[in-house]
């Protein structure tokens, strides 16, 4: 469990705690295949940022995070080595940190394994041996950067002690490492060097240029033996196959890869858009006809040579977004699924579960058909521009489209088969237009998925069937606003219809009739608007970095929240409706209490967030970022903690919260150190002076006081109890909560009697005290003992009568007053009225009884007023 502790004693969020990161699969660094003879399997590792992920071929994948991003990796049998800054690690079993090497002054960018030592290089071209297991430095080389620096490193099969190094300059050095000697010098052919593999013949080694030739030398004659060329750019990586085909496969910075027939010299296949972007890694299994591949587009795949041709197909791949993401929303009820739009251009649902139930809805194309027809290899010139807006329900995923997105600079909207994972069969727009730059710039659907609701920038509000794509009408005469639409939203009863322009005006329609219900005017232009359907409550994003908060059924402003310091790019709303929370420009994510109408958390994030989406069922934030790939899941800690959820003071400073890695964070959750945010309420006596409050007693200490006696003649006994014959000896005690052993008599005078209660009469809060502790029938004999005829006196009843109307003015202990004083005249009535004392002290006490009832029976009247009024009436 990791604890976190912000200024103040304060954490940077109270309610939100990093979870993990979804969607992240490779960075430009290249991969490394390992085989594990113990399992008999390959093992294939990457690197995502801080992370790398190992993956099995069939897809089983463990995780690891380091303090800084990851650089440079490699891999032998037993070890994963990856380099951070200056310092690189080795982990065995891909999670446990067992050696740590420490010596650069640069950063690492080159890592070879060599036995039981590793070679690192780092920019300043300065090459240490490191022996693993006792992390101790073996051998140090300084190479000059103008003369020789080092861009590859290979240790030749076969070749004892030997390593191969090639430089940005062109040259190649073969060093022995014992020794510590330079063995050869290849001129090379004046280009750089930007990789070096091993042949599948010995002394054979490829050698990859930066003019995108690749040249296959025998390193033991210096000896040229074949040349190729692609005019991708830079060779960025090469590998063999090993299963009895002799094939070389080279990766290009354009995504593009050549496979060469060795035998025939000659180029026999091309892998067009393997990747959208630089090829970072490929390498061929040994003896198996599969060839991984990684790149900067996040994403890994496996092809696998099985046809004719000698041309790879995809076998099994991971991939996320090769782009920042523009919309993120969660899918469905269970919150399992998250839909993502991305400047690249896709659609993408992730699992919050597991990465195997990813799935890529693909690119949006133009006319599929005409792609199928003309059976173009490339549909980029007919892709869909990037999705701006979308808006999903699952409730008639299995009978049509689900899924409505608009685009950037698109005036029709595209719709989506969710279970089909493809482009829907409808292209929405209205047929008559009389501008050609008119967009599409919000949508929604509503709850029962029969109907899709556009707002175009023109001020036109459309809406369609979903199910046959035709157009069902439009919102206003001509249109619905005077600006661009900036939100539309339907209620969970298809009844009512909001929509919001930039003019500055929301308006509510019936959503059958199309009528205009009601018009009002915002304060600012609004920037977006989302509703809650359960609740009813609309939130308002203005272009003023304010926020409003308006309830459709009253068609008011209920809250207003201010406090960001740039644009709101996103709102969510909890599933209870209870808060709000906005992501903004400035960088920090808000979370506003609705009931209260006070900011209850808020924390900063070092990339400004674009999209905030609420789980439905309340367990996690997800989050997405400027120039970031992935979506971010933060863990809701009030469901497994205390948080107090106190308003911020209006100075409040948040602090900067890293973005959670790839790796869960250990024991899945932080604790969270509240310190003195978490301090115990004491609740007073008494809350207000006015406030009429209840004694904390049982019921059964005052509320059967008057029926006293019935309850005895109810349970008095039929026959007397019988003595057995050898009874033992008890000291005899008197009845009471606290068992006191009973004082010898010493006189049977009751007049003589001087009780407790007696002496305490005169302090009222001392005698009171004591009625508190004694059960009825003990109240009961003390207010008999009160009269003269028992031992008491008519000063003894006034001290009472007193410490009665000292309780009903401070109106505490009020209902224990009225049971004391029932049994008091209820007992003593008959002798009241001789006693002018006693008689002037009722009359007080009846003013003040009445005055207290008068005013509960108005507050009362009051709430049965309320409540039966909400219980009958037609809301």
């Amino acid at each position: 469990f990791a604890m976190e502790r912000g200024a103040g004693g304060r954490t940077s969020s109270a309610l939100f705690a990093g979870f993990r990161a979804l969607g992240l699969f490779s960075t430009d660094i290249a991969h490394v295949v390992r085989f594990s003879a113990l399992k008999r399997r390959f093992y294939v590792t990457t690197c995502v940022g801080k992370s790398f992920h190992t993956y099995d071929v069939s897809d089983v994948f463990l995780r690891n995070s380091l303090p800084q991003d990851i650089c440079c990796m490699a891999a032998d049998g037993r070890l994963v080595f990856a380099a951070y800054g200056n310092v690189f690690s080795a982990f065995a079993r891909n999670k446990e940190v067992v050696h740590t090497f420490k010596g650069h002054k640069a950063e690492i960018h080159l890592l070879q394994p060599f036995g039981d030592h590793i070679i690192s290089v780092d920019t300043d071209s300065i090459l240490i041996i490191w022996h693993i297991y006792s992390e101790e430095e073996y051998l140090q080389l300084t190479f000059d950067k103008s003369v020789f620096k080092i861009s590859a490193i290979l240790h030749p099969s076969t070749y004892l002690n030997k390593i191969l190094l090639g430089s940005e300059q062109g040259s190649l050095q073969l060093w022995n490492v014992k020794s510590n000697k330079l063995l050869y010098t290849f001129q090379g052919w004046k280009i750089g060097v930007t990789a070096l593999q091993q042949a599948p013949a010995v002394d054979v080694v490829a050698i990859g240029l930066m003019s995108g030739q690749v040249i296959i030398h025998n390193i033991k004659f210096d000896e040229t033996l074949m040349k190729f060329r692609q005019d991708w750019g830079p060779i960025t990586s090469i590998s063999f196959r090993t299963d009895g085909h002799p094939i070389m496969a080279a990766g290009s910075p354009c995504g593009h890869i050549g496979l060469w027939d060795l035998e025939d010299k000659k180029l026999i296949n091309q892998m067009r858009n393997a990747h959208s972007t630089a090829i970072a890694g490929l390498t061929f299994l040994h003896r198996e006809p599969l060839l991984v591949t990684n790149g900067a587009d996040n994403a890994l795949r496996i092809w696998i040579f099985d046809g004719p041709t000698g041309e790879g197909r995809l076998l099994r791949f991971r991939m996320g977004h090769s782009a920042p993401l523009t919309k993120i929303r969660y899918y469905g009820q269970n919150g399992q699924q998250i839909l993502s739009a991305s400047q690249d251009g896709t659609l993408q649902s992730f699992s919050t579960i597991h990465e195997k139930f990813n799935k890529s809805l693909g690119h949006g194309l133009i006319n599929k058909k005409r792609v199928k027809r003309k059976g173009l290899q490339s549909a980029m010139s007919v892709r869909l521009p990037p999705i701006t807006k979308f808006a999903a329900e699952e409730a008639r995923e299995s009978d049509w489209d689900s899924i409505i997105a608009c685009h950037q600079g698109k005036l029709s909207c595209s719709t989506w088969n969710y279970q089909r994972s493809t482009i829907g069969a409808y292209f929405l727009k209205p047929k008559e237009l009389k501008k050609d730059d008119i967009t599409a710039t919000a949508v929604d659907i509503t709850s029962c998925g029969n109907f899709a609701v556009i707002g175009l920038s023109s001020g036109t509000v459309d809406v369609y069937n979903m199910q046959s794509g035709i157009h069902r009408g439009s919102f206003g005469e001509d249109q619905a606003h005077k600006g661009c639409v900036r939100g539309v939203a339907v209620d969970g009863l298809n009844q009512l219809m909001i929509t919001t322009g930039s003019e500055g005006l929301l308006k509510f329609w019936n959503f059958k009739s199309k009528i205009l219900i009601h018009s009002m005017s915002l304060d600012s232009s609004p920037n977006m608007m989302l509703l809650h359907r359960d609740s009813g409550i609309l939130g308002l994003a203005l272009d003023d970095f304010s926020i409003s908060v308006l309830d459709i059924e009253t068609r008011k402003i209920v809250r207003e929240f201010s406090g960001h310091q740039g644009q709101i790019n996103d709102l969510a709303f909890s599933p209870d409706g209870r808060w709000l929370i906005s992501a903004s420009m400035d960088c920090s994510v808000r979370t506003w209490d609705l009931p209260s109408g006070c900011l209850i958390d808020s924390f900063l994030l070092d990339s400004a967030p674009l999209n905030v989406a609420m789980s439905p069922t309340g367990d996690f934030l997800a989050t997405s970022h400027v120039d970031h790939l992935g979506i971010y899941l933060w863990s809701n800690i009030s469901l497994y903690s205390v948080v107090s959820l106190r308003p911020l003071p209006t100075d409040y400073v948040p602090s900067v919260v890293m973005l959670p890695g790839t790796c869960q964070t250990q024991g899945n959750h932080k604790i969270v150190v509240l310190n003195d945010e978490m301090i115990e309420y004491d609740s007073p006596e008494q809350l207000n002076e006015q406030l009429v409050t209840l004694s904390l007693l049982p019921e059964s200490r005052w509320k059967n006081l008057l029926n006293l006696d019935v309850i005895k003649k109810k349970n008095k006994p039929k026959e007397p109890p019988k003595v057995p014959k050898s009874a033992p000896f008890f000291i005899p005690t008197v009845p009471g909560l606290v068992p006191r052993y009973a004082a010898p008599e010493q006189n049977n005078d009751p007049h003589q009697v001087i009780t407790g209660f007696f002496l305490k009469l005169n302090a009222d809060e001392a005698a009171l005290n004591l009625l508190k502790e004694l059960g009825p029938s003990g109240i009961e004999t003390e207010l008999r003992s009160l009269c003269p005829d028992c031992g008491g006196s008519v000063e003894v009843m006034q001290s009472f009568l007193k410490m009665i109307g000292m309780m009903l003015d401070r109106k505490r202990d009020f209902e224990l007053a009225q049971a004391y004083l029932a049994l008091f005249l209820k007992l003593h009535l008959k002798m009241l009225p001789s006693e002018p004392v006693l008689l002037e002290e009722m009359t007080k006490l009846s003013s003040q009884v009445e005055e207290n009832w008068i005013h509960l029976q108005s507050l009362f009247n009051q709430s049965m007023c309320i409540l039966n009024y909400i219980k009958s009436a037609l809301l």
